[in-house]
């Protein structure tokens, strides 16, 4: 690997780690935050869900600035808006503010991800061919699941830790520093190499124009738009099959009180990320064509849904959870490398953003109605259900397979 290469990688990984160590801090203990803030269960729920709806109305814009304005800057936008919404939602927490300003503050918590979608895969992918990487993307991608899962496992421990110790606003406290942190990173070493962002355009023509690519090289590309309208099944399935499992798993249990099982359940999912990601580079040559791996790993979700759905104990759910975490780990990288082989530079960052806007699509449907689910029946059935809702991605991952695409077949390793 060359220095240039190597410089790129190292920036990726790190931005990774940040960004993910951030966001990691308050996803232990952010339900209980908003509860504490005076909001009941109800107004605490809907505020989550203003988050998602913001993912779903700002991914396609935010991509349009990445591709018109450059991936760097669209990156430092988000730090900053997640930065100074992070501080927004510790000032209500201390002055007890309304219902309406969560609303609010969520909508923009998620404006500032949808800034990081898509944007920092394009920056890689185009960085690195600029620095005259010959490998394939799996590798490095792998690399980030296992950084990201190390960083989701730190973050999540600390900051339950430390809301215990001191209260439950340290940790926003603590994510924005860390942000800021991540700000100062991008500043120094995240260059839009291999990438000319055209801001000669007036704004209004230049996200015409880059929709209109997107469009063509998203929807109007059968392999990519297969594997994009398969998203919403699988990727909306997966938010809710992630979060449902702490209170399914206490219920296996049969200890309500146990939360340091629902903690040993998000330990085991990143544990699994972290093995996943590092036999990817391994696991990739198993297969001829990257969607055979999407395909088996879609199907193996669906027997481990079902699995989960008639668990007759808490150990069997917690080997379906590590398997289950496992395959995604794998999965993920392989069909990055597909979509990014088939998305040009230009529009790179925008597709990205929408294949992201369809995974939200699906969880901000498919979350209300699995919770519906498990509220009516219980939470196995809800899983039942989820096997059900990810059998209907099959079809699509199939005709994504049949389209042959150039990124499809798996190269030898070099």
């Amino acid at each position: 690997m060359n220095a240039a290469a190597s410089t790129v990688q190292r920036t990726y990984l790190g931005l990774t780690v940040l960004t993910t160590l951030a966001a990691s801090f308050i996803w232990g203990v952010n339900t209980l935050f908003l509860l504490d803030a005076g909001l009941d269960n109800t107004e605490a729920f809907a505020a989550n869900a203003a988050f998602t709806l913001g993912m779903v109305l700002f991914e396609i814009p935010t991509g349009v600035v990445a591709d018109t304005r450059g991936r760097r800057f669209s990156f430092l936008l988000g730090t900053l808006t997640l930065l100074a919404s992070t501080l927004l939602y510790w000032w209500m927490w201390v002055a007890r503010a309304p219902f309406v300003g969560w609303v609010l503050a969520s909508v923009l918590i998620g404006l500032g991800f949808t800034f990081f979608s898509g944007a920092t895969e394009a920056w890689l992918v185009d960085a690195l061919a600029d620095a005259g990487w010959t490998e394939g993307l799996e590798t490095v991608f792998g690399h980030a699941q296992v950084a990201s899962g190390v960083a989701m496992l730190v973050g999540s421990v600390l900051g339950g830790v430390i809301a215990q110790a001191s209260n439950l606003g340290v940790p926003y406290l603590i994510r924005s520093g860390v942000l800021l942190l991540a700000a100062v990173l991008a500043w120094r070493f995240m260059r839009d190499r291999g990438f000319t962002p055209d801001r000669s355009a007036r704004p209004g023509k230049a996200v015409r124009d880059v929709l209109a690519g997107s469009i063509e090289n998203g929807l109007r590309n059968p392999p990519v738009r297969w594997l994009m309208v398969a998203a919403p099944f699988t990727a909306g399935v997966g938010v809710y099959v992630f979060y449902a499992l702490q209170p399914y798993l206490l219920q296996l249990a049969g200890d309500p009180g146990a939360y340091s099982i629902a903690g040993a359940a998000a330990a085991l999912a990143a544990g699994a990320q972290i093995v996943g990601g590092l036999l990817v580079p391994r696991l990739r040559r198993r297969f001829r064509r990257r969607t055979d791996a999407v395909l088996l790993g879609t199907l193996l979700g669906v027997g481990l849904l079902i699995g989960l759905g008639v668990a007759p104990n808490l150990w069997t759910a917690l080997a379906l959870v590590a398997v289950w975490s496992f395959s995604w780990a794998v999965v993920g990288p392989l069909r990055q490398s597909f979509l990014n082989g088939e998305i040009p530079s230009a529009q790179r960052a925008t597709v990205l953003s929408f294949d992201s806007l369809m995974g939200s699509a699906g969880g901000v449907v498919v979350q209300p109605a699995l919770g519906r689910v498990a509220d009516v029946s219980g939470y196995a059935a809800s899983y039942l259900v989820s096997a059900g809702i990810q059998a209907v991605a099959l079809p699509f991952v199939w005709l994504a397979r049949r389209a042959r695409a150039g990124s499809d077949p798996i190269e030898a390793a070099p």
